[in-house]
């Protein structure tokens, strides 16, 4: 077991039903990367907030930058590092994609996670070519993205019929104005993004397939959870089932720079 997957697990990020899919395909790259480069990685966690991946990735090694726009959302991620003991390799940088280029310098990073921060900017097409210019050579991105059809499905079943079809009509995803979402993509034009900001797709999957749909009251002991987490990651892997997978909450798409 590597010592990425172990410090994820002490840190839940690998045990929970809605990250542990997205953890193992990090974690994959994150090893493959570091047999190529015979050294840790230089990580650049784009919209980290309070740590949730970086404190893993610095425990496990790395030096991670967590850039962010909110103060309050990095002091939550400096304590949080330093509870782990690893404030020497978390630097909390205040700043968004416009900063990144200044930020790095020659430094290019290794990988760059973009987790949950496309929806909320301006332009994403913009966002992601500023990151693809940053990357090294070789370099990886973990791109999370909301998915369209996940929420015109949670919509349906809630019985908002009128939402799911706004959500599925609208090209912006959301089902309506009260959508605290500001953006939902499809798996199509996340991709057209990823290849017109100079990436190569290596792969895609759905994640949180189930756990988002599933009652919390059905999923209250250690058992559940632990079937939950099997079936998420069954069905994430699985290639005869990439039709369930479209329906997960979040798409994860994972791209080099070649």
């Amino acid at each position: 077991m590597s010592e990425d997957v172990t410090t994820a697990r002490r840190t839940g990020v690998s045990t929970s039903p809605r990250t542990a899919a997205m953890w193992a395909a990090v974690d994959a790259v994150v090893r493959e990367r570091v047999d190529e480069l015979g050294r840790p990685l230089r990580v650049v966690d784009l919209g980290g907030g309070t740590g949730g991946l970086a404190v893993p990735l610095a425990v496990a090694g790395h030096d991670v930058t967590v850039v962010d726009p909110s103060p309050d959302a990095l002091a939550s991620l400096r304590r949080r590092a330093a509870e782990a003991q690893a404030s020497s390799r978390v630097s909390a940088v205040q700043g968004d994609a416009e900063t990144l280029e200044s930020l790095v310098g020659r430094d290019r990073p290794d990988l760059v996670l973009c987790h949950a921060t496309l929806e909320y900017v301006d332009d994403p097409g913009a966002t992601l070519r500023l990151v693809a210019g940053v990357l090294a050579p070789g370099g990886i991105l973990s791109l999370v993205v909301p998915q369209r059809s996940a929420a015109v499905l949670a919509r349906a079943i809630a019985g908002q019929f009128a939402q799911a079809r706004a959500a599925l009509d609208r090209p912006d995803g959301r089902w309506g104005d009260a959508d605290p979402l500001p953006r939902r993509f499809d798996r199509s034009t996340v991709l057209g993004l990823v290849e017109a900001a100079g990436l190569t797709p290596r792969e895609a999957h759905g994640i949180r397939i189930f756990s988002d749909l599933v009652p919390s009251a059905l999923v209250d002991s250690d058992a559940d959870r632990a079937a939950l987490l099997d079936l998420e990651r069954a069905v994430a892997a699985h290639p005869e089932f990439a039709v369930l997978a479209d329906l997960g909450t979040s798409l994860h798409v994972i791209a080099a720079r070649t």
